[in-house]
């Protein structure tokens, strides 16, 4: 027995069906897990690979320039891995494809990348502390073939879980939230394993003269991610096999194949005013959250610690320190998921869920100011003049601080999906080219935010703190937008309890 997709376009898929023509859950839930394999090795860059490219000679500065690869590919390769998805005829089916060509790349990016300092050197990169151009552009090129991979995995990936739901509101809703425990569970494994000084030793070869202790655990970690993120994949791929269909457009009338941008564009322009909502309160959620991902271990080396990259060991110890927090927000980011699909099924309603997990973000973000001066006033020097660790309570207030923000994460990564999910059923979209939308709500900030951070940073003497209060701002506009404008789901997704509006709009 076949389930039909929902108004993405005529889909089945030939696996054991429930008797009200859904996907069991099971089946459900291994393809949600390809989150685990996909924020493990996400929970790597964000954890390490920012010091790593100041360890390859890129100043504080511009670093953030060197992520803005990412949000560049995901504005282009989400919304066209989502058109042509929601119109491919393979035989393979209409989201495997694209799963398991984004799973491939995934393994080439790694691979570049874990290995960037001993092609550069072999290519005539010097030794030490000195710029290493070789190797920095090896690290860009397999960055960008990352984020290229990563959104042909997550879109398409989401997609197929709304085909699963077989385009009932409580099932996607439920998708959403263990789509985004997954993503939990392999940031607990990708921060573990980015905390942990001695993973190397799993992989002898990979310390060389040209990747020292930092680099060489590094590339294990990547080595890991290629592993689980294959083996996950081929799983999901297994037991979910689609059946290709003949038709390949969403509206029958339609007789030829519309550009992807041409699609996009046009979608843009109808896009109905709760879409429209929901992307503007996303947009202003990720300008306050991008600061803080893509930092936080370089904050918890630089002003908690007092480091400085490539001199002594403090810089070090901070940023092992920060991918322990982040673990830590982790475990509550996994806890929170399952709260926030009770809570969305109860009298709190998502426009105060949202709403409050903004207004949760900003405190967060303003405490970074507290711990930061904290630190500041509690450093102790060894008789030599040596600056040491900073006091316990400054460390334990910068992981509270960590493990506070998995709450909101948490909604930022269900709520927004679920929320474009449940509109695009109800407005005749398709899953992938609706999600894709979605993600421009999410890169267009993160490319602003790579773009003015570095600068705006150094403006104010080079630290992290200007930008995280950006951020904090940011989240109380995404807070108030969410209660006084996002609107309530549609009737269906009322009628079956999974996401309920708090309050008249």
């Amino acid at each position: 027995m076949t389930v039909q997709s929902d108004s993405a376009g005529p889909s089945s898929l030939e696996i054991q069906q429930s008797q009200e023509g859904k996907a069991p859950i099971r089946v459900i839930i291994i393809v949600a897990a390809i989150a685990a394999g996909v924020q493990f090795g996400w929970a790597l860059q964000l954890s390490l690979l920012t010091p790593y490219v100041q360890l390859l000679g890129v100043p504080h500065t511009w670093a953030a320039f060197v992520w803005l690869c990412g949000p560049i590919s995901g504005l282009l390769v989400q919304p066209i891995a989502g058109y042509y998805s929601d119109h491919c005829t393979s035989r393979y089916g209409r989201r495997r494809p694209f799963i398991a060509a984004g799973a491939s790349l995934v393994a080439v990016a790694v691979f570049l990348i874990g290995f960037a300092a001993d092609i550069g050197f072999a290519s005539g990169d010097p030794i030490g502390k000195a710029p290493k151009p070789r190797a920095t552009a090896i690290f860009v090129v397999g960055f960008w073939i990352l984020d290229v991979a990563n959104n042909m995995l997550q879109g398409p990936c989401r997609a197929l879980l709304a085909d699963l739901s077989g385009g009932e509101a409580r099932r996607m809703s439920t998708s959403n939230a263990l789509f985004s425990f997954f993503m939990a569970v392999g940031n607990v494994l990708g921060y573990a394993a980015g905390s942990y000084t001695h993973l190397y030793t799993i992989f002898p070869f990979s310390k060389t003269e040209a990747c020292e202790v930092y680099c060489a655990n590094l590339k294990t970690c990547f080595i890991i991610a290629i592993c689980l993120l294959i083996t996950i994949t081929v799983l999901a791929l297994f037991f979910v096999t689609e059946t290709p269909h003949a038709a390949a457009e969403p509206n029958p009338a339609k007789k030829g194949q519309i550009p992807v941008f041409g699609e996009l564009f046009g979608a843009l322009k109808k896009l109905p005013r709760p879409m429209w909502i929901v992307m503007l309160v996303t947009a202003f959620n990720w300008v306050a959250w991008f600061p803080f991902l893509l930092f936080d271990t370089d904050w918890m080396g630089r002003e908690v610690y007092g480091g400085k990259v490539g001199e002594g060991t403090l810089y070090d110890q901070g940023v092992r320190a920060g991918a322990l927090g982040l673990m830590i927000n982790s475990v509550v980011l996994g806890f929170a998921s399952l709260g926030v699909q009770m809570l969305s099924k109860g009298r709190i309603g998502v426009k105060k869920i949202w709403g409050g997990a903004n207004f949760i973000l900003a405190v967060g973000l303003f405490l970074t100011v507290a711990v930061t001066k904290a630190a500041e006033n509690s450093r102790h020097y060894a008789p030599d003049g040596t600056l040491l660790n900073p006091d316990s309570s400054v460390k334990i207030g910068a992981l509270a601080i960590f493990g506070f923000l998995g709450i909101p994460l948490a909604v930022t990564f269900s709520v927004p999906f679920a929320m474009a999910s449940i509109f695009s059923s109800d407005s005749g979209s398709g899953q992938g080219l609706s999600l894709g939308l979605l993600n421009l709500a999410i890169v267009v900030p993160q490319m602003f935010v790579s773009v003015l951070s570095g600068p705006w940073d150094a403006l104010f003497g080079g630290g992290n703190l200007p930008a995280f209060l950006v951020g904090a701002f940011s989240a109380v506009v995404s807070g108030v937008l969410a209660l006084t404008m996002l609107p309530s789901p549609p009737a269906d997704a009322m009628a079956n309890k999974s996401l309920t509006a708090g309050g008249p709009h």
